[in-house]
């Protein structure tokens, strides 16, 4: 289903480095979010106010959470595919970055809520209504916990394909809401098998810390992507692979890797040749070094000419 998915609304694109492709994906995924969480959200309200469960509204509210969050997803793929301009000269990919943060500050809120309206049942600051055991609201949790696995293996592949950080934690979110909604399952039956009732509040209380335990994890890995982390270690091999395969190169140094958002990635270095060979020649070796790094890797790379003479005794070792 989830190729069929992506080929329908993708139109079969596979250049995932194209922004407006980008786009497309992220906009699959993100309204495929925002439709079964606002189903789910809508029935689980339902049954939570005729059962009276707080662990079924707190999983209620979660969904609705999750709504939101898809929507912020898809206008920040419809923002970041904007092209570069005077103030943005390496455009404006680094929005996906803002828009997992704020996804994480949603799910920490409703983490937080859900965590003290449970404390409160739990302690009796908080009228703690009996929560009655029902055959649909055990159906509808089961076809929920079915969903959203789904949901996050659909998450996961496509944020994966074309590199998103906001998808990939909406993926995170979707397992976590798997673990929770089988929790108040497991709650439901609890109550019913034992008539204690403070199990119901108790649940509420575990899913409130899962949530906050997701929500704190994208935070942090949207940070560090926001303050520039090192690069990955595979786009580094690679990097130097390809020069290395040139014969005509005696050594590299100084390779600097910048990340300004999926799918753009700026990067310099400086390659050291052979003084005795023509500069011209040496010249069009480092332009076409460049141009199969874009080609290849979709790395704007600048890379600077160093001539070394490796008949000098004096000289420096060579790099590599």
């Amino acid at each position: 289903m989830t190729e069929l998915l992506l080929k329908i609304f993708t139109k079969g694109s596979t250049d995932t480095n194209d922004p407006a492709v980008r786009k497309r994906y992220g906009s699959v995924a993100s309204g495929v979010g925002i439709t079964i969480n606002i189903l789910l959200s809508a029935l689980k309200l339902v049954v939570g106010l005729i059962t009276a469960s707080v662990a079924v509204m707190a999983d209620a509210l979660n969904n609705l959470s999750d709504a939101g969050s898809s929507a912020i997803s898809l206008l920040s793929f419809k923002l970041s595919a904007k092209p570069a301009d005077r103030d943005h000269p390496f455009g404006h990919a680094r929005i996906e970055y803002i828009s997992s943060m704020i996804v994480s500050f949603i799910i920490l809120l409703v983490g937080f809520e859900l965590f003290t309206d449970s404390v409160k049942r739990i302690f009796g600051f908080s009228e703690n209504a009996s929560p009655e055991f029902s055959t649909v609201a055990v159906i509808i949790l089961g076809v929920s916990i079915l969903c959203k696995l789904w949901l996050a293996f659909f998450f996961r592949k496509v944020g994966k394909k074309i590199g998103s950080t906001v998808i990939l934690a909406a993926s995170t979110d979707s397992l976590t809401d798997c673990i929770s909604t089988t929790a108040v399952l497991a709650s439901s039956i609890v109550v019913k098998l034992t008539d204690l009732e403070i199990v119901d509040s108790i649940v509420g209380l575990g899913v409130s810390v899962l949530i906050i335990i997701a929500g704190a994890r994208i935070l942090n890995e949207t940070k560090n992507s926001l303050l520039g982390e090192s690069p990955v270690e595979e786009t580094v091999v690679r990097i130097k692979e390809i020069v290395a395969e040139e014969k005509e190169v005696i050594g590299i140094h100084d390779l600097l890797v910048h990340n300004y958002g999926p799918g753009k990635i700026f990067a310099s270095i400086h390659i050291e040749v052979d003084a005795a060979v023509d500069v011209m020649i040496s010249h069009d070796l480092v332009d076409n070094i460049e141009h199969r790094l874009r080609e290849e890797l979709n790395i704007n790379i600048t890379a600077h000419l160093d001539p070394v003479n490796v008949n000098d005794p004096n000289r420096a070792p060579l790099t590599e």
